[in-house]
């Protein structure tokens, strides 16, 4: 198995965690004499075999991410740094945001407020991060999907 299908597996795996968790909390109380409408020994007995695959798909993409590397570093190391280019682009483009409003004056005399960065810069950094994370994201799905899980 590919590391890339171990991570699709993951996905449909929780999905179905948390649909049998719903369900199961949907069968867990009935009227006096009624029946419920699936059994929860069931559904219980699929929840608890989809939790022992999760966390045998957990450990093995993540022995996997932790021994692979890509040039020098790690799968992990390049996931690490890609959630924190995220979160710098994300957190960037607020403030980007927050400069660029206008606040319109209805005289001359009231107070101008005026950015107190370079909008142009810290946008141009932002389409720069954003080059990056593209790139540093296509080598980790090339990665994943030319990777054997271990």
């Amino acid at each position: 198995m590919k590391l890339a299908e171990a991570l699709q597996e993951r996905a449909d795996v929780n999905r179905n965690i948390e649909q049998l968790s719903e369900r199961l909390e949907l069968n867990v109380l009935v009227q006096e004499g009624e029946q419920t409408v699936e059994d929860p020994i069931k559904l219980k007995k699929e929840l608890d075999s989809s939790i022992e695959r999760l966390a045998y798909l957990i450990f093995h993409i993540n022995l996997t991410n932790s021994t692979i590397k890509i040039g020098d570093k790690t799968i992990t190391e390049l996931i690490a740094e890609k959630d924190a280019l995220n979160l710098k682009i994300s957190t960037y483009k607020d403030i980007v945001d927050a400069a660029s409003r206008t606040t319109h004056r209805a005289r001359n005399s009231e107070i101008r407020i005026l950015a107190a960065i370079n909008v142009s810069k810290w946008q141009a950094e932002i389409d720069k991060m954003s080059k990056e994370l593209r790139l540093l994201d296509n080598k980790l799905q090339e990665t994943n999907w030319s990777t054997d899980l271990i």
